[in-house]
């Protein structure tokens, strides 16, 4: 069956679809029947997509619904491991990791939440450089600004005013802070 049926997913785009059924063969595991779809973007923006699915019963609009919707927790767990270090940390117990875990997709939810602040929004940007295309804010963009905000706070200063003390300019205060916060 290689009908090139037409579909509107959503307002944005058509796709071309075509869908059918298969064995999978994994080796030490019992063959399992799999529905497949195959996307095909007809204006050639998109990379062709193959998707499977072990419930038969679905539909090719199911199937890429449930993909749409498991997209945003694929990129909470990418951007939880790559600046809040999910799945890398470095305890002895597997209790410990249990805790740290969901500690640290706490503070995704936070960041997340302090990001719809409008405090927080009026400085939440991209960065930008000659290599970045023009984007969305990412959790990257995010993580900055609630970091920035944070350290711009007077009550972050715990010393006494000294006489020698020498204060950074603030030009290079801002520099120093920008560059810091979207550090690692």
């Amino acid at each position: 069956m290689l009908a090139k049926p037409f579909f509107r997913f959503d307002e944005r785009c058509i796709l071309e679809i075509t869908t059918g059924t298969a064995i999978w063969y994994h080796s030490g595991l019992s063959p399992a029947p799999v529905r497949w779809v195959l996307v095909r973007d007809p204006t050639g923006v998109r990379d062709p997509q193959a998707f499977l699915c072990t419930d038969l019963d679905a539909t090719p609009v199911e199937i890429l619904g449930w993909f749409v919707h498991r997209w945003s927790i694929e990129t909470t767990f990418q951007e939880s491991r790559a600046h809040l270090g999910v799945e890398t940390q470095r305890q002895w117990s597997d209790l410990a990791i249990a805790r740290t875990t969901p500690a640290l997709f706490g503070l995704f939810s936070l960041v997340t939440l302090w990001a719809a602040d409008p405090k927080i929004i009026g400085s939440l940007s991209t960065r930008s450089a000659a290599w970045y295309q023009k984007r969305e804010p990412s959790f990257s963009d995010a993580i900055a600004a609630v970091r920035r905000l944070f350290w711009s706070a007077p009550i972050l200063s715990m010393s006494r005013h000294d006489p020698d003390g020498v204060e950074i300019p603030a030009a290079l205060w801002e520099r120093l802070t920008e560059a810091l916060c979207y550090a690692a």
